[in-house]
């Protein structure tokens, strides 16, 4: 006599446990969450410049300051550092968007890049930028290239055999 046994195991699934699913899902929405803003917290703020379509010219005002004390804005030569204030207040004024350069000579005291720097935030220049003569590449060196090692130290004689 055979004897039929009934598994309960080897019925259909009628259903499905989303669950697990919708746990997994939401743990790696905050994973992504969390590392997105680690990202974005880390990058620099850009002062990227507006592109012109030829009508609209960006405004620079140049503050140069030489080794000898000499200041010049725009070109001209001025009295003391403390003619900057008034003529940078001025160019603010006239373009809101004013971006100020400043060139100082690389014996120039501290102190006096700082005062200028003050000054022109003092006339409500909040965009400045300092400018830098760029190194030329040795001569022969492809652009962009390295520049060649210092020579090495020649090496030490070694005596020759006795003949």
């Amino acid at each position: 006599m055979a004897a039929t046994s009934r598994n309960d195991d080897d019925d259909m699934i009628s259903g499905i446990n989303v669950t697990p699913l919708v746990d997994i899902t939401l743990v790696l929405l905050i994973i992504f969450m969390v590392t997105a803003k680690i990202i974005v917290s880390q990058s620099l703020p850009l002062d990227l410049p507006k592109a012109a379509q030829g009508q609209e010219v960006q405004l620079v005002f140049g503050l140069e300051l030489h080794a000898n004390g000499d200041t010049f804005a725009d070109g001209k030569r001025l009295a003391g550092e403390d003619a900057i204030l008034p003529i940078a207040r001025e160019a603010q004024a006239k373009n809101p968007e004013l971006r100020a350069v400043i060139r100082a000579d690389t014996t120039v005291p501290h102190g006096r890049v700082i005062r200028a720097l003050d000054l022109l935030k003092q006339a409500g220049v909040s965009k400045i930028a300092f400018g830098v003569t760029p190194i030329a590449p040795e001569a022969g060196a492809a652009p962009g290239a390295p520049a060649a090692p210092p020579p090495a130290a020649p090496a030490p004689a070694t005596p020759s055999p006795a003949p």
